[in-house]
């Protein structure tokens, strides 16, 4: 099954099963790239959020005119801090960024669960290194881009390129068949 990629200078439409990488400086300008990959060609699909609340990623979803109907969140920040959680049926929690079994367990679930054209967020991959460790985030990467290969889903996976050395960067890129940069001023350049 092939996907539609609304993302600049990258492919028209890119097979189930593969994994993109999002390189950015900062997390200015990822949001319209993750909307845009979320909402085009789309059934359902699974935000990871290791960044922002479920609240925030709602909110974004709204900002950005994604059809929230079709959206899960795995929320990993609201527990650890002691936010109040609304569970529902399309909102789940794990208990930290760094409960990397639960993460996969509920992406699992989220791939098992529904059918039709599937997309995953993770937002991100650095604050997963950085809550549990970089080897930690990189197996965990591994097994969603299994997770993604299994169901003939596609996946966007955030990076961010400032706060992770070269080796690290180039090790995650290997991971992925494709790989969109964004430079500071906004331009994405794209590898697959």
């Amino acid at each position: 099954m092939d996907y539609t990629l609304a993302i600049e200078n990258a492919p028209e439409t890119i097979p189930g099963g593969t994994g993109i990488l999002l390189l950015h400086p900062s997390i200015g300008e990822t949001d319209r790239i993750d909307t845009g990959f979320l909402k085009t060609d789309t059934d359902h699909f699974l935000v990871v959020s290791t960044r922002t609340t479920a609240r925030e990623v709602e909110q974004k979803l709204e900002h950005y005119d994604v059809d929230e109907s079709r959206a899960v969140i795995l929320d990993t920040l609201s527990v650890e801090r002691g936010y109040s959680r609304r569970s529902s049926e399309n909102v789940h929690y794990v208990s930290s960024p760094d409960d990397l079994d639960g993460i996969v367990e509920q992406t699992r679930n989220f791939l098992e669960s529904h059918e039709g054209k599937l997309r995953v967020s993770v937002d991100s991959v650095t604050e997963m290194a950085y809550y549990a460790d970089v080897d930690g985030a990189f197996e965990a990467t591994e097994r969603l881009l299994d997770l993604l290969d299994e169901h003939d889903a596609v996946g966007l996976f955030h990076l961010s390129n400032e706060v992770h050395d070269e080796e690290t960067i180039e090790r995650f890129r290997d991971l992925f068949e494709g790989v969109v940069e964004l430079d500071v001023d906004g331009g994405v350049s794209c590898e697959f």
